[in-house]
């Protein structure tokens, strides 16, 4: 059974000096202070698309990562991950970066880094970003 999640956001005036609030209405979890500078030059107690975009990668990939894991017979003990998403002001979304810190018992390091870039190349997030180059750096932990 398919799964559909919601977000709004309001944005009130121009893109400049306007600013949003953005909403998750599926879990009700938060509200997030939205605005371009915050997009453009970042701004403490603010976030932006990217940030939202790179905590559902990061989040994406180690679920992926963790599948993909056990289904090669190792069970994970921990996964972290860090998705760096940048974005040019005047041309979009260029990169995401992620940057993986894992304990997995018993895994080559050849192994892990083949997984790590299959999970990477699976995940659906990594898949909707379809053109976005993505690139990871994982690590036994």
């Amino acid at each position: 059974m398919a799964l559909t999640s919601e977000s709004t956001t309001v944005w009130n005036g121009t893109l400049f000096e306007g600013s949003g609030r953005t909403r998750l209405d599926s879990s009700k979890v938060a509200e997030f202070d939205v605005n371009w500078k915050a997009r453009s030059e970042g701004e403490a107690g603010v976030t932006n698309p990217e940030e939202l975009l790179a905590a559902a990668h990061s989040a994406c990939f180690s679920m992926a990562f963790s599948l993909a894991l056990v289904q090669a017979g190792h069970t994970p003990e921990s996964i972290q991950t860090t998705a760096a998403v940048t974005f040019q002001p005047g041309e979009g979304v260029t990169g995401s970066h992620l940057l993986v810190s894992a304990r997995v018992p018993g895994i080559t390091e050849a192994e892990f880094e083949r997984i790590a870039g299959e999970a990477k190349a699976n995940c659906p997030i990594s898949k909707a970003l379809g053109g976005t180059p993505i690139t990871i750096e994982a690590e036994l932990a």
